[in-house]
């Protein structure tokens, strides 16, 4: 039996000779934890798979190369459900397990709450997908966005529908969460600032099934255009809805349909949607290697997909840049215009942490796929769904 003095120097020269070999090991190699936010679950989760996808496949061909400034990246990843109060909670964690950023939230109503917690905790929130205008004009010093505002998609959309669809009515519908009725509104102004009144204007509750009561006020309205708001699910069941009740109006939407998702749930019904998005970077030359590996693996490098993997490079320009990691001086650097080349191709923010000159384009569901389409060649004849 080994006596107490006897113990405690065993103890110590244990001690002794695992710190001789930590230090003979020479020092550890730290990885650059990031935290990576957006719905994985719920009627969202197919969206943030999107942004899954692309952080991590950006974050492993970083590593490949040796990491940032010879450290290695490490994603975490979190569920928000696109619900503000569990993106705090998401936002609280990563602050407790000491994120250096964080690359999400995917739905501007996480991204806003959770971003006051970043600002607080002084890390750097580079949203790929977060269109709501308040997340940077309301933001703090932190937040950066590689999506365009819904304030340039709705004017586009108002714009295109007054061109084209010239005497028609026009429904505005949206699923009350504030990025989506804040959508909505956008599009309204777009249409009054041309002394064009909406002839209806609904809501719905998001997680609604039954669009049957909606679809008949509309197709009783007589619109010929309807503005839908909403995610990928209930915008696919109001389409379906509609052309249930015999209406052939045209359905316009922003860039939340634009997803394989959305045909999934509209069926047939999403035959001829139009929707705003940027320009689809997977045609993009920078993005081709990344689109490649992907499809390699059975992935689909769709919608936000390559936004999300430019965040990643985003930080990374930014870092090897400034040779820091400290996230006022990343947010600093990418706000003062600084250019840099992504898989979307060279991007630069303004001081606000939006994208400078940021290019929208026009897709519409043919035959089963979304496709990208000039909205110059456009006519009523063609975008035409009435039977």
């Amino acid at each position: 039996m080994t006596n107490g003095k006897t113990l405690h120097m065993t103890v110590r020269n244990t001690a002794f000779a695992l710190l001789a070999l930590i230090a003979a090991a020479g020092p550890a190699h730290a990885e650059i934890l990031i935290g990576a936010a957006a719905p994985f679950s719920g009627p969202n989760a197919a969206l943030g798979e999107q942004l899954r996808r692309g952080a991590q496949m950006a974050v492993d061909d970083i590593n490949a190369t040796g990491g940032i400034r010879g450290e290695r990246l490490s994603l975490t990843f979190a569920d928000d459900g696109c619900d503000p109060r569990k993106a705090v909670e998401v936002a609280t964690g990563f602050v407790s397990g000491k994120v250096r950023a964080v690359i999400g939230h995917y739905c501007s109503g996480a991204s806003i709450p959770a971003s006051k917690v970043y600002q607080t905790a002084g890390i750097i929130q580079i949203s790929p997908a977060s269109t709501q205008p308040k997340f940077t004009d309301d933001g703090g010093w932190n937040v950066i966005r590689l999506a365009p505002r819904d304030d340039a998609q709705a004017f586009a959309a108002a714009g295109l529908v007054l061109d084209k669809f010239s005497g028609r009515r026009i429904a505005v519908v949206h699923d009350q969460q504030p990025a989506f009725a804040g959508l909505a509104q956008r599009f309204r102004d777009g249409l009054q600032a041309k002394g064009v009144e909406p002839a209806l204007t609904e809501s719905f509750k998001a997680g609604t099934k039954d669009f049957k009561e909606l679809a008949g006020r509309i197709a009783a309205a007589e619109a010929g255009v309807v503005y839908v708001s909403g995610s990928y699910v209930e915008g696919g069941l109001l389409a379906r809805a509609l052309r249930a009740e015999g209406s052939g109006a045209q359905i316009v939407s922003g860039d939340s349909l634009v997803t394989e998702d959305y045909l999934k749930q509209a069926g047939d019904a999403a035959e001829g949607t139009l929707m705003t998005f940027t320009f689809d970077p997977r045609n993009f030359p920078a993005a081709r290697p990344v689109v490649e590996r992907m499809r390699a693996q059975e992935q689909n490098a769709e919608g936000f997909t390559l936004y999300a993997y430019a965040a990643v490079q985003a930080l990374a320009a930014a870092a090897e840049a400034t040779g820091t990691l400290e996230s006022a001086r990343l947010a600093e650097w990418l706000r003062s215009g600084n250019r840099f080349d992504t898989a979307v191709g060279p991007i630069s923010f303004d001081l606000k942490g939006d994208l400078k000159d940021p290019r929208l384009a026009w897709f519409r569901w043919i035959e089963g796929r979304y496709v990208e389409v000039d909205p110059a060649t456009l006519a009523p004849p063609i975008l035409d769904t009435t039977p």
